[in-house]
């Protein structure tokens, strides 16, 4: 080895490292950047001032803290269903951190599943069946996107997600959440056929559409998503009823555990709003922030928060102090937590990759 590749080597954990805090850094300044402006624009010191922390405000915060503890368990079990216990709980907690860490630090459209087959190989699963795996939290998040749509119109008033004032915003809102699970929901349908029904056929079917002048440039990206729907559904279409109610309720029971932490979070700071309209909200604003360009959705989660829920607290200011709460507790903990995790985790990796070479 000469010393180009020596200095070349011994450089590869050093810019492994300033990549990964550039990762970090990024959206933390867009959130703070956006939390400064939204502050100096619609906050008034008196709100803070009217704050008194006494036991119900510090005993809902701490609510808000286990009710992400409860989004964490629900993961944590759903990863150790899924790969039949294989994973012990500590594993699958540190795959799970893993995944949110990559949701923090990518576009919320690449979510954290986009490296969780990785993250799933590195703790001893076949890479073949990881990919499997992912396929299938993919298809279980979805699923509980597209169920929870008609119970959510059932229990609450239309107006109370959108019509109720805000002009430009509301129609945005509309327009972005609509096309949003109307996306959701073909996909989901794909999945579905794809996975369950028949994946040989809609396997052949992708192909042949994606075979189109306009559309084959991701014909090679298509042919790859069909073989590991094919390969997922000989997997899921034995798995027993007991087996697909553990999987959808540690998801059901992730994604309500997120919600609630809002919840928590209004019974403290503004207690007179209706809990059942703050949780709805949220679905809405989760199906939103799909979209979200900045990683982890910063500045945009911060500026919808406050504009969306301003109207159930009759105060943008109160609304901002309750988005930063909300963003500390589902967000830059585990930027925090990730950051403690990664470079042992890329550590491990550069290890592996030396004893395979000797």
């Amino acid at each position: 080895m000469n010393t180009q590749q020596k200095n070349k080597k011994q450089q590869s954990p050093r810019r492994q490292a300033l990549s990964l805090a550039w990762k970090i850094f990024l959206p933390i300044a867009i959130g703070l950047a956006v939390v400064v402006w939204l502050f100096k624009r619609e906050f008034n010191p008196e709100v803070w001032h009217s704050i008194h922390f006494d036991g119900r405000v510090i005993g809902c915060i701490l609510l808000a803290w286990l009710f992400m503890l409860g989004r964490d368990f629900g993961l944590t079990w759903r990863f150790r269903t899924l790969t039949d216990r294989q994973l012990s709980w500590t594993k699958a907690w540190k795959v799970d951190m893993l995944c949110e860490f990559t949701s923090c630090v990518t576009p919320s459209a690449v979510g954290g599943s986009a490296l969780g087959m990785i993250y799933l190989n590195r703790e001893g699963i076949e890479l073949g069946r990881a990919t499997t795996l992912m396929m299938t939290t993919l298809f279980l998040d979805e699923l509980f996107f597209v169920v929870s749509l008609p119970i959510i119109m059932l229990i609450v008033p239309y107006h109370e997600l959108f019509d109720f004032g805000h002009g430009g915003f509301t129609v945005g809102l509309q327009s972005v959440f609509w096309g949003v699970y109307a996306v959701i929901f073909v996909w989901t349908t794909i999945l579905f056929l794809g996975i369950i029904v028949r994946p040989h056929a809609i396997h052949r079917f992708l192909n042949w559409l994606f075979h189109f002048r306009l559309l084959n440039k991701w014909a090679k990206q298509v042919d790859s998503l069909g073989t590991n729907m094919e390969t997922t559904g000989k997997e899921l279409r034995t798995r027993p009823f007991i087996w697909w109610l553990e999987t959808f309720g540690g998801t059901a029971l992730s994604w309500s555990s997120r919600y609630l932490v809002v919840n928590a979070l209004f019974l403290g700071f503004a207690p007179a709003a209706s809990q059942i309209v703050v949780f709805a909200r949220q679905f809405i604003v989760w199906v939103c922030l799909m979209v979200s360009p900045t990683p982890g959705s910063a500045g945009i989660s911060e500026w919808l928060f406050t504009t969306y829920y301003g109207d159930l607290i009759h105060s943008t200011g109160m609304a901002l102090v309750i988005a930063l709460f909300w963003r500390i507790i589902s967000y830059y903990v585990y930027l925090l937590v990730g950051a403690c995790i990664m470079p042992g985790w890329i550590q491990q990796g550069i290890r592996n990759k030396e004893q395979d070479k000797h």
